[in-house]
Order: C-alpha cells, then sequence, then structure tokens
C-alpha cells in the first residue's frame, strides 16, 4: 500500500492543483478577460489570510514530496504509526477521490464567476444552482475535505497541524468572504444564506 500511496499521491496533487486551481483559473481568464486570482500582497486581513492559506498549500505538497520521494526527510514529520490502518486508509483515499470530483463540479458550475479571494473591481452574478444549491461554500468544502483525507492517508504530527491550519484559515476565509458578498449583492445574498448553509 505504501508503495502505492507513493505513486498516487504525487499525481493526485497534481491533478488537484493543476485540474482545480490552474486550468480553472485560466479558462476563466481567457474567456473573461480578468484575472480570477484576487489574493493581494498587501496588509489587510484577507491579503494576510490569503498569504497563509498559500503557505499552507505549499506545505501540504512539500509533505507529500516528502512521503513519496525523501524518506530520510519523511521522519521530521513524526510519522503516527497507530493511525496507519488499511480500513483508514481505504476512506482517505475514497475522500481524496471525492474531494477532487466535487471542487471540480462546483468549478464548473461556477463557471466565469470563479474567483480565488476577494474580487473587489470586477462584478458577476451570484452562483446559486447545482452544488450551490446545497452548500455555499462547495470549493472550500472541498478543499477541506482533501486536507483531512491527506492527514488520514500521511497520518503525521506535521500534516495534522498543517491540517489543522488549513481547515482554520478556510473559516476565517469564508467569513470575510460573507462579509463581501453580504455587502455587494444584499438582500439577494441574504436570502441565500438563509436558504442555503455555509457547508452543508
Amino acid at each position: 500500500m505504501t508503495a502505492f500511496l507513493k505513486i498516487i499521491l504525487p499525481i493526485y496533487l497534481v491533478l488537484f492543483f493543476g485540474l482545480a486551481m490552474f486550468w480553472r483559473s485560466y479558462l476563466a481568464w481567457k474567456r473573461t478577460g480578468i484575472n480570477p486570482y484576487a489574493l493581494g500582497n498587501g496588509d489587510s486581513v484577507h491579503d494576510y489570510v490569503g498569504k497563509l492559506l498559500r503557505v499552507t498549500l505549499i506545505l501540504t505538497a512539500l509533505i507529500v514530496l516528502a512521503f513519496s520521494f525523501f524518506e530520510s526527510l519523511y521522519i521530521f514529520l513524526v510519522p503516527i504509526p497507530w493511525l496507519n490502518l488499511t480500513w483508514l486508509m481505504g476512506m482517505s483515499l475514497a475522500l481524496l477521490a471525492a474531494a477532487l470530483a466535487w471542487v471540480l463540479i462546483a468549478q464548473i458550475q461556477m463557471g466565469d464567476s470563479w474567483r480565488i479571494g476577494i474580487d473587489e473591481k470586477t462584478s458577476s452574478p451570484l452562483v446559486q444552482h447545482g452544488l450551490f444549491g446545497v452548500s455555499r461554500n462547495p470549493i472550500f468544502l472541498g478543499m477541506m475535505m482533501m486536507l483531512v483525507g491527506l492527514l488520514f492517508t500521511i497520518p503525521t504530527a506535521g500534516t495534522l497541524v498543517v491540517t489543522v491550519l488549513g481547515i482554520v484559515l478556510i473559516h476565517i476565509q469564508v467569513r470575510l468572504e460573507e462579509s463581501f458578498l453580504l455587502e455587494k449583492y444584499g438582500d439577494t445574498y441574504l436570502s441565500y444564506q438563509k436558504r442555503v448553509r455555509r457547508w452543508l
């Protein structure tokens, strides 16, 4: 199983970040001429959270690389051997697959409204159909699923810290975005909030 994971997890990361982040952003930019990447480098709370989220995703990739290619470094992540259970690993792989499919479907449904961060410069329709009809934040939900899936696939103290940090930052980012969307869309977003849960 370990040999299989060492092959499949780097491929998974390439698919997740390549398809879900870069490819969808590229398509939206090509169709609209608008850069969907809206995480800045300023000193605002939004920009600061965005920086930490980027660090979290980079650390996630480094953990997978250490696990797959650098065994001498992997030991410094402090593995948790009692979590190396076959059934748990199987569930984790299923969760990782579900997270990728969930995020890709949500992004397709979001279409040209797709943004990474808060875009104060351009306007786009409020997406309320598909997965957005059952969760106000399906893409962030998928990202949390991915983090939890990796935690139980690569159970280490390092993965645990990154997972907890990532989930906390996602919760903060979601609340920042909700305040922005409420101000931008007003009663339309308020009605959407009452009708659809934040997560599920």
